[in-house]
């Protein structure tokens, strides 16, 4: 079970309209660059950059390194917070 601290980081992961993009993003391409997440989403590569680190850092993202390209998978974690927020979006 997860203490208070623990989900909070979890939850500061997501607090921030752009990083929401980011996770269905990355739900919906299954591993995807930093570059095509920036061009998919018409934004700067260093905001993008920024912003996916922070989800790595809550662990609702993973990376992989293929070759020289950096590929980024939702964590088990960014899969339950995927299916929680599109729950939550029918309210």
């Amino acid at each position: 079970m997860k203490n208070s601290k623990q989900i909070e980081k979890h939850i500061k992961g997501i607090a921030n309209h752009r990083r929401i993009d980011i996770l269905f993003l990355v739900a919906n391409a299954g591993g995807i660059t930093l570059e095509n997440i920036s061009k998919s989403l018409n934004c700067n590569f260093k905001t993008i950059s920024g912003h996916t680190l922070k989800l790595v850092n809550a662990g609702l993202i993973d990376k992989s390194h293929n070759g020289q390209m950096v590929l980024h998978y939702l964590s088990p974690y960014g899969k339950f917070f995927v299916k929680f927020i599109r729950e939550f979006r029918k309210l």
